[in-house]
């Protein structure tokens, strides 16, 4: 029997739904999802093995040009994956056609590896308008082959799964078949904890906001856990903290929910808030949380 085995690395803007569409390919939850851009920070590796098959998809973050170095960092996440793929999927959605990063689309146009470029959250848009936009794209990229989706109800995604296949070379699995992913139980506390923060405050925030997991104890009965989250400026934590403490609770009750669930087991949650200033330009605080500068 002949195996097949690449990677296979997940590109495009913010807010296309990239984050969606690699979770519905997995079939588990590992990327972030909220309305707001920027969600996903770090390039996230998720790992789907069959008999005959392994698809290591990896999600970047969103194309973007960057203000300061932590967006650098993730600009280059993005980058990496047009380097080391076996298989491109370009994302886009019925919004993003006129929005698109010019310089990064022509890198994507030179590739000689195989494209797939997805059209995302087509449930939106009409027969007419759907047309007019892969009709755009195939003059644009002529040798990608387009996929209309729609990631959120899981519409093509078993013909999208289909092409992958096709396209992947022939080798052996890279990873144990048991693996799902390259990231730490650590890793997925704090995505969970910055998730909740992108969806319970407004404005500059979310983008301020970084959370470190300083202890992560298996007892007996649960685990315990102990977070800092990391803010640019004082103010920036009255805010996080909430009067009397209300808005951190309700992060904190939402995250041990959550994390409870992805770990399968009772969790003990403490969060601390801490003024870190100016960490999103300060390369050792980025290398510290993981970040390549």
């Amino acid at each position: 029997m002949t195996h097949k085995a690449g990677f296979v690395n997940i590109v495009g803007n913010p807010n296309v739904g990239k984050s969606t569409l690699m979770n519905a390919l997995v079939g588990e939850k590992l990327s972030i999802i909220t309305s707001k851009s920027q969600t996903t920070r770090h390039r996230i590796m998720g790992i789907v093995s069959g008999e005959d098959f392994q698809i290591v998809y990896s999600d970047t973050p969103g194309v973007l040009k960057p203000n300061y170095k932590l967006q650098e960092s993730m600009m280059n996440f993005a980058l990496s994956a047009l380097q080391d793929a076996d298989v491109l999927i370009y994302v886009t959605d019925i919004y993003d056609h006129k929005e698109k990063n010019e310089s990064f689309f022509e890198m994507v146009k030179s590739l000689s590896i195989p494209v797939l470029l997805v059209v995302n959250k087509i449930d939106q848009s009409t027969q007419e308008d759907l047309e007019k936009i892969v009709e755009q794209y195939a003059l644009e990229l002529p040798k990608a082959e387009i996929i209309p989706t729609s990631a959120l109800n899981k519409f093509n995604i078993d013909v999208l799964f289909k092409r992958i296949i096709h396209y992947l070379p022939e080798s052996e699995a890279y990873f144990p078949k048991d693996q799902l992913t390259d990231k730490t139980e650590r890793f997925f506390v704090q995505e969970i904890i910055r998730e909740k923060i992108l969806t319970n405050y407004e404005k500059e925030i979310p983008y301020s906001v970084e959370i470190e997991v300083e202890e992560f104890v298996h007892e007996k009965d649960l685990i315990r856990i102990g977070a800092v989250i990391h803010v640019v400026r004082d103010s920036q934590k009255g805010i996080i903290i909430g009067h009397k403490g209300e808005k951190l609770k309700i992060v904190g009750t939402q995250s041990r929910k959550d994390i409870e669930a992805f770990l399968g087991k009772k969790v003990f949650l403490q969060l601390f808030v801490k003024v870190t200033k100016e960490w999103r330009d300060k390369p050792r605080a980025l290398k510290s949380f993981g970040y390549s500068v």
